[in-house]
Formats: C-alpha cells, sequence, structure tokens
C-alpha cells in the first residue's frame, strides 16, 4: 500500500488517536499529582499532531529512504507527537522522569535539547515512546514523541517554525543568526525565573 493512501486509513488514525489518549491521560494524571505536591499548576496546555504525508515524505528523502510504510516505521519517531508546556525547566524534567516509570509505556528514546540545543538554538526535551494499542482484538505497539517545553521555548519554536523558510532565503540570511541570538535570551530568562520560583518558595 502507497505511504499516501496508508496515512488516510481509518484503522490508522484510530490508533494514533487512541495513543494519544492515552499519553494524554498519563500527563493529566501527573499534573495533578505534582499540582498537589508543588501546590501549583505545573502543565498550563497541552496540544497533539499526526504528521502530514507532506512532513513524513520529505523527512524520509532527507534521510534518502524510500518513501513507504516500512520506512516510516523504521525511521520516523514522531509521527504521533503530544507537547506539554509549563512554566518552569525543572518541572519538564519531573514531568519526564515520572513519565518514564510508568510500567506500561516503554521509552526508546530520549533527546534533550535544552542541555544540549540543536545550532538553531531549538530547546525542547523530546521522549519517543512505545505505547501499547488494543485494536480489533490486536495490540499493537505505537511510537509517540512527547516534547516538554516551556512557555519560552514554545513561543521561540514556533517563532522559528514561522520564519524557517525565510532563513532560506540569501537576502535574510542574518534571521538565523538573531533567532539563536533570541533563544539565548529565552534560557537567560527561563533561568531567572527559576531562581526567583525557588527564592520564593524559601521564604
Amino acid at each position: 500500500m502507497e505511504l499516501k493512501d496508508f496515512l488516510q486509513q481509518e484503522e490508522f488514525l484510530v490508533k494514533c488517536q487512541w495513543g494519544i489518549s492515552l499519553i494524554s491521560a498519563r500527563l493529566q494524571m501527573i499534573n495533578a499529582e505534582l499540582g498537589m505536591r508543588c501546590g501549583r499548576e505545573v502543565i498550563h496546555r497541552y496540544s497533539s499532531r499526526i504528521k502530514s504525508y507532506e512532513s513524513i515524505a520529505a523527512k524520509l528523502r532527507k534521510k534518502g529512504v524510500e518513501e513507504s510504510v516500512q520506512s516510516m516505521e523504521e525511521y520516523v519517531n514522531d509521527v504521533v507527537g503530544i507537547r506539554a508546556v509549563c512554566t518552569y525547566t525543572d518541572d519538564l524534567y519531573r514531568i519526564g522522569e515520572m513519565l518514564c516509570a510508568q510500567q506500561d509505556i516503554h521509552l526508546i528514546k530520549k533527546k534533550d535539547y535544552i542541555r544540549h540545543p540543536k545550532k538553531s538554538g531549538y530547546r525542547s526535551l523530546h521522549l519517543i515512546f512505545q505505547v501499547p494499542v488494543s485494536f480489533q482484538e490486536e495490540t499493537r505497539w505505537v511510537k509517540i514523541e512527547v516534547q516538554l517545553r516551556t512557555g519560552a521555548m514554545d513561543y521561540w519554536a514556533g517563532l522559528d517554525y514561522q520564519l524557517q523558510y525565510k532563513k532560506e532565503n540569501r537576502k535574510a540570511k542574518n534571521i538565523g543568526r538573531e533567532l539563536k541570538a533570541y533563544a539565548n535570551a529565552i534560557e537567560q530568562i527561563d533561568s531567572k525565573v527559576l531562581e526567583l520560583r525557588k527564592r520564593i518558595e524559601a521564604i
């Protein structure tokens, strides 16, 4: 079956949505637990998406592999994605640890772009899980990428995405450098806000 047709199958979409629901429920439980423990809301917003055919095909081309369902399952870890946005960087790691401690989902890859940002300045904690999805008396493991960011990181990533095509224009070659500078400034703000919260908690 062609990749484009596979991605439009109802069964595929149902399995993806089921996986999203499962991880979303875990994040909500973790948020409730941390909220009671910390006395404040930890996760401020959630979002989810299933990657488009165009994005998957572009990723496969970039990796130099054929456009097929098998290649997608082997080489693309973020077909299904969930994002949780918090205020403080230490909360991102708490949430990540609690997700990894769940016994019925398996962590298969971790990318810490907070401690090790991308060259562009992008910062986020990425966790790739395998999630069991039961459908029509069959259990399949679905890969889901969880992105954990602060609000500042999320704002920067959105701006970077909007200007992505501009950065490839020779007349706008300074945009990438400016965005990198803004990413560094946002990192400093995240650090200062975390320090402030800790000082307030110590009073």
